[in-house]
């Protein structure tokens, strides 16, 4: 089974920064995608960011201009970079990745944003 292994997270106060890194299986760039999602306790999954294996980087509203995704194949890991956090950031992100058709998600870590 597929596991992707996830780091990062924690509490940080408004305006602060958070690094998350998700690490995958064999080649990262034998993944069609990876990404992350969050969710908030009585809130719906949403969308914070994915990149493609082609290049392309797509991010929730809420967060862009704020987070950035990037990808190290050569450490087959991918990084959210959180900046200027909210305290309406506060959820568990977690890491999710496709490959032959089949998506595959991270154990989750927190984020916590409050003063």
């Amino acid at each position: 089974q597929v596991q992707l292994v996830e780091s990062g997270g924690g509490l940080v106060q408004p305006g602060g920064s958070l690094r998350l890194s998700c690490t995958v299986p064999g080649s990262l760039a034998s993944y069609l995608a990876i990404g992350w999602y969050r969710q908030a306790p009585g809130k719906e999954r949403e969308l914070v960011a994915v990149s493609a294996n082609e290049g392309s980087t797509d991010y929730g509203n809420s967060v862009k201009g704020r987070f950035t995704i990037s990808r190290d194949n050569a450490k087959d890991t991918a990084y959210l970079q959180m900046n200027g956090l909210k305290p309406e950031d506060t959820a568990v992100y977690k890491c999710h990745a496709v490959r032959e058709g089949i998506a595959y998600e991270g154990q989750g870590t927190q984020v916590t944003v409050s003063s």
